[in-house]
């Protein structure tokens, strides 16, 4: 049976500081259906949703509620027409109890004062409606993740929406807690409310969802039925056709020891019985979508997460493998992260005292006064050296490019001489030409013998310095594949469709 139109998006555009997000935004939403919004990392996505709960303006374009085209100033506006918000990140606040949070911002008052008894009632009539048992009274900070995602869910429903938006909301939850997402998200469904469902996770958008938009680039590609679609063609429609792109260096199979051993390191839930082995000279791609497990990888290798299971041997200065810690593996790596302006670099210091960081131990003089001039020596070298663009090394690294606040993580790494380097989206947000240049410092490092763990969205540069694949989901390395694998094999794997076994 048809269900009327619910929404409908047409033609959103959006820039921020003078970069389009989106250029060409459109959803069509049907009331009494979950509908998946899916792209890569930067498809525009998040800034579409963002519009539609009234968390950001759009630059042009029109929304049609019901047929009533509106305009959203706010969150609260999105709120009032029956808009509701299911962000990733919880936004429980931890020291209330449950019917506090359910009505935060909407207390039933009697009088002057609040209602607590009809708080209550309520409360309780809400969580049954999306399965959760949980006392009202109970402080939120002792609920489990899944416990809390159900009492931001009962606020969402409170005033009834006509639209909900899901914003990958079982990326920290259990088996059993994704069940009862998925029970509630049917029983909104069938009450007639039109559900946007955000995720990576291929398996659940196939599950739950009626029809799936794909966005790539800022512009919506195509929609489609979930019946008359697979996994192979959404994953080929959100990475587009990838133009054959000439190596920086040919595949590299090393002949040397490994230099790192994970044996199944497990922490948190999107890191699973992890298995990897790294050597010196080689770059290791990590393919594998947003929300596969990726980054949560990187920070239980660096310490930065806790591991629940599983040991680190690195080959010492005696050649052998040997247990190591995350803490001192982190000690022996160049860790770029995926957030530069926020984990990179310090934006108000300069590029001079950015690159002296890591490196004050060599810079300092016996009672820990730091050289400055070494430092502006040291930075100087280094930034002619990776060709860091700057009036000097004065300069504030809040400043820079994109392209040269990345080339200033990379040169406050090189005095190390790291053993290892962990490359997390190293291009992310840089122009064509710095991506290149990255690309090209990338293999250098390698052929001066680090071992290399690269990470990215964009295939097309995996595919340009990998020497191998590691392919990722849902936390598990599901299959390793040689550099000479074909993109349309890479995409089947990410998908999950098997490769054949001779490719491996």
């Amino acid at each position: 049976m048809n269900m009327p139109r619910r929404l409908q998006m047409s033609a959103i555009a959006k820039s921020f500081g003078g970069a389009a997000a989106l250029s060409d935004g459109n959803l069509v939403l049907n009331a009494g259906e979950v509908h998946a919004l899916m792209g890569a990392n930067g498809a525009g996505k998040s800034t579409l949703m963002n519009i539609l709960g009234g968390v950001i303006e759009k630059d042009s374009g029109s929304i049609a509620i019901d047929g009533q085209t509106i305009e959203l100033g706010s969150a609260k506006r999105a709120a009032d027409i029956g808009i509701a918000f299911v962000h990733q990140e919880l936004t429980t606040m931890p020291t209330l109890n449950v019917a506090e949070n359910i009505f935060l911002g909407a207390y039933p008052k009697r009088g002057l004062f609040i209602d607590r008894r009809k708080m209550l009632s309520d409360a309780r009539i809400l969580l049954g409606r999306v399965g959760c048992s949980v006392d009202p009274l109970a402080l939120v900070e002792t609920l489990s993740t899944g416990e809390r995602q159900l009492v931001e869910i009962a606020r969402a429903i409170r005033s009834a929406p006509r639209i909900i938006i899901f914003d990958e909301p079982t990326s920290s939850l259990s088996g059993p807690e994704r069940e009862k997402l998925f029970a509630v998200i049917g029983k909104l469904r069938d009450d007639g409310a039109a559900i946007v469902f955000i995720s990576h996770f291929l398996d659940e958008v196939f599950r739950i969802c009626d029809r799936i938009t794909v966005m790539r680039n800022g512009r919506t590609v195509g929609s489609w039925l979930s019946v008359e679609t697979d996994m192979s063609a959404i994953v080929h429609e959100m990475l587009g056709s990838i133009a054959a792109s000439d190596r920086v260096r040919a595949p590299f199979k090393s002949s040397a020891p490994p230099s790192l051993i994970a044996r199944g390191v497990s922490s948190g839930v999107l890191v699973d019985n992890v298995s990897l082995e790294m050597r010196p000279g080689e770059i290791v791609g990590l393919w594998g979508l947003l929300g596969s497990g990726r980054t949560e990888l990187v920070r239980a290798l660096m310490g930065l997460a806790p591991l629940t299971a599983g040991t680190l041997e690195a080959i010492g200065p005696s050649g052998r493998l040997n247990e190591i810690r995350p803490d001192e593996l982190r000690c022996r790596t160049g860790l770029v992260t995926e957030d530069r302006r926020k984990e990179g670099v310090i934006l108000p210091f300069s590029i001079a005292e950015n690159i002296g960081l890591p490196n004050l131990r060599n810079l300092s003089n016996a009672i820990g006064i730091i050289d400055r001039k070494k430092e502006g020596e040291l930075a100087a070298r280094l930034s002619a050296e990776l060709g860091v663009k700057s009036t000097s090394v004065q300069q504030a690294a809040g400043t820079l490019s994109g392209g040269n606040q990345q080339k200033v993580v990379f040169s406050k790494w090189l005095p190390m001489k790291p053993q290892f380097f962990i490359l997390d989206e190293p291009t992310r947000g840089l122009d064509t030409g710095a991506k290149a240049e990255i690309l090209k410092l990338t293999v250098r490092l390698a052929e001066e013998g680090a071992s290399i763990l690269f990470i990215s969205s964009e295939l097309e540069e995996l595919m340009r310095v990998s020497d191998r694949y590691l392919i990722v989901n849902r936390g598990r390395i599901t299959q390793e594949l040689p550099g000479s694998t074909a993109h349309n094999d890479l995409m089947q794997a990410v998908s999950g469709d098997p490769i054949l076994k001779g490719a491996a």
